[in-house]
């Protein structure tokens, strides 16, 4: 099974995993965050947090240059 990097996660996408796959109900409405410029990066920072294993159970991977960019949560 090829693993999904998170970056290529789209707002919906990474919302519907982080919620319903990792339980993450403290999420601000998706209608409020999907258009905005800051969404897409709040949410790719919430993965932060999620074990590497735990992504792998779940289709998903840092790509290579994860590790490189600036932490979002400096």
């Amino acid at each position: 099974m090829e693993l999904i990097p998170i970056v290529e996660l789209g707002v919906d996408e990474a919302y519907a995993i982080l919620a319903q796959q990792f339980g993450q109900v403290d999420l601000p409405p998706l209608l409020a965050i999907e258009n905005e410029d800051w969404g897409r990066d709040f949410l790719l920072s919430r993965f932060e947090s999620i074990s590497e294993e735990a992504l792998t159970r779940a289709g998903l991977t840092r790509d290579r240059d994860w590790d490189d960019r600036p932490s979002l949560m400096d």
